[in-house]
């Protein structure tokens, strides 16, 4: 398994709908996945997810969103044959006319080595917790991070 990267300049972007089938996604979104675009449409965006991403991040990040307040999380991603890449994703809904959620909007950015420092030790500890106690054990140790960085999860991320 190799890494992938992209440029500083370059963005990502995917949507989905309610139920996280993805309903679009940008010329990069398809080439780092590997999928041709006919493949990936209507298939859920975990299809996308790498083993070594814990699953407590992903459940803020829908906590978040189907709260409809926006979300910055970093996220390690695989491609269809097995590579990977990193990325900083903001996670937004779309609405429809009279207010209701429709869908998401992802848009992704190249994460910085400085962040990567931090994340990645912190995600090997959360799947450490999540594979031993469970997800309320990464639970208590997001929490116990956020007492220590100002309490929001959002203000975290955007401070790496």
């Amino acid at each position: 398994m190799a890494e992938l990267t992209f440029l500083d300049s370059e963005i990502i972007v995917s949507k989905t709908d309610t139920k996280g089938k993805i309903t679009y996604g940008n010329e990069l979104f398809l080439k780092l996945s590997g999928y041709a675009e006919s493949d990936i449409l209507g298939q859920p965006h975990n299809i996308v997810r790498h083993k070594d991403m814990p699953r407590i991040i992903f459940k803020l990040l829908w906590d978040y969103i189907q709260a409809g307040t926006e979300i910055n999380a970093y996220v390690i991603n695989k491609s269809k044959d097995g590579d990977y890449y990193w990325v900083l994703a903001n996670v937004t809904a779309s609405y429809d006319s009279n207010g209701k959620i429709v869908g998401y909007y992802s848009v992704r950015r190249k994460p910085t080595t400085k962040a990567l420092n931090v994340i990645q030790p912190l995600y090997k500890k959360l799947l450490n917790a999540e594979k031993s106690a469970g997800m309320d054990a990464s639970l208590k140790i997001i929490n116990e991070l956020l007492e220590l960085n100002g309490g929001r999860y959002d203000k975290f991320i955007l401070s790496l």
